[in-house]
């Protein structure tokens, strides 16, 4: 690859992402565009602008974006619509970002006429995976530059040594080994490495960050009404708010009740396991309503075809996939199921719990005529279920009577 003339670079403003930074300035003697996304992260994103600035970075290619609610509407909630849990339980926080970084990365390349982007995954994540799988959909020409997988840092005393002749800042804490890492977003927190790798070890509480203990959380259970339209989230107890400030409600509300906590160890797209602790609580509040409208919303054909291809659709996102054309093409199918999903969820948050206790909607299609133990005024005959019964057991019967033919 020849060397890049003008670099958009993923940057946090941290240590990593300002080593990245300085290298490439050094390695290529490059043009560096600076890009910070909001995205809930809940940190002060003005030192980032501060350090960059310090780095050597012209103030006009410093580019510092609120993306929250495109991230929560155009990425989160078609996921959410899907009942998206990628090995049965992740709800895939970190994995979501990716396309939404990428997407800003490669339209920010082609408005300055830069000719290559850069992240700061490393070669042993799935985050390098998803970042270039989605800047090469959208960009089939654009060069991708991943410098851990390039420079000799490969040690933590040779970044900081870098660092050091570089004049670059170096907090105090950075010096001594972090405990753990942490990814954040509006969605979720995901905590990984250092006290986390031995998975025979409980995660210690101090790793937490968005919830409470659930054995500290409130005594007094809390209800919440969550309302959807067309399978997306639109107000919380009556009340309309936008993507962004739905999930932020949520999550003060399940993060008081010490909801969404995980500790899982998954396979990684790239081979091996890792062991990660996530904290998703308005995301895991936002499935169990999700359900629960759809219980009562979606017929049982449409449901079933759901959940079959949702650890497929699930896998896409994982593995960096998002913008591809399976992955769209099950959104289609997904959309289309939810076009009735609109109603009211009652969902009850009690130490570490979101249960749904109540669902009623305008377009539901439970029927207490059908159900009921009480007389039904001829809404269903019983005597119908013998042929249903009849003609559903054919199959078995005609297998059962060639064993028992080939026995005797």
């Amino acid at each position: 690859m020849s060397a890049p003339k003008k670099v958009v670079l993923a940057y946090s403003g941290g240590l990593d992402t300002s080593i990245i930074l300085k290298w490439l300035q050094t390695e290529y003697g490059c043009e560096v565009v600076t890009f910070t996304a909001d995205l809930g992260q809940g940190e002060e994103l003005e030192p980032a602008r501060q350090k960059a600035i310090l780095l050597g970075i012209k103030p006009e290619n410093i580019h510092i974006e609120d993306v929250r609610e495109e991230f929560v509407r155009d990425f989160v909630f078609p996921m959410f619509r899907a009942n998206a849990l990628y090995e049965g339980l992740y709800l895939l926080g970190t994995s979501i970002a990716r396309p939404l970084i990428s997407k800003r990365l490669v339209e920010i390349a082609a408005e300055c006429g830069a000719d290559a982007v850069a992240h700061g995954a490393t070669g042993k994540g799935n985050d390098q995976v998803r970042f270039e799988l989605s800047a090469y959909a959208l960009n089939p020409d654009i060069k991708v530059i991943a410098p851990w997988r390039l420079w000799d840092l490969t040690s933590r005393t040779r970044l900081l040594a870098f660092a050091e002749a570089n004049q670059i800042p170096i907090a105090k804490d950075k010096r001594g080994e972090a405990p753990f890492s942490v990814d954040a977003n509006l969605l979720h927190t995901s905590s990984e490495g250092k006290v986390l790798e031995d998975p025979g070890q409980e995660a210690p509480e101090y790793v937490y960050q968005r919830t409470v203990d659930p054995e500290k959380a409130p005594d007094t259970p809390e209800m919440v009404e969550i309302g959807f339209e067309r399978g997306d989230a639109v107000s919380i107890n009556g009340e309309t708010l936008s993507p962004a400030a739905i999930l932020t409600r949520l999550n003060e509300l399940g993060g008081k009740h010490g909801v969404g906590r995980l500790d899982l160890v998954e396979n990684r797209f790239v081979g091996m396991k890792s062991r990660g602790i996530y904290e998703t609580p308005g995301g895991t509040i936002l499935l169990e309503a999700h359900r629960g409208i759809e219980q009562i919303t979606l017929d049982s054909g449409s449901g079933h075809l759901k959940d079959s291809i949702m650890p497929r659709y699930a896998e896409l996102i994982y593995n960096g996939f998002w913008f591809s054309p399976e992955r769209e093409a099950l959104q289609a199918l997904i959309d289309k199921t939810q076009e009735h999903v609109t109603g009211t969820v009652r969902v009850k948050l009690y130490k570490g719990s979101a249960r749904t206790v109540a669902r009623w909607s305008d377009r539901s299609l439970y029927s207490e005529a059908h159900v009921t133990f009480e007389e039904d005024a001829g809404a269903y005959d019983q005597k119908d279920a013998q042929g249903f019964i009849k003609l559903n057991a054919l199959r078995l019967k005609l297998i059962a009577t060639r064993a028992r033919r080939l026995k005797g």
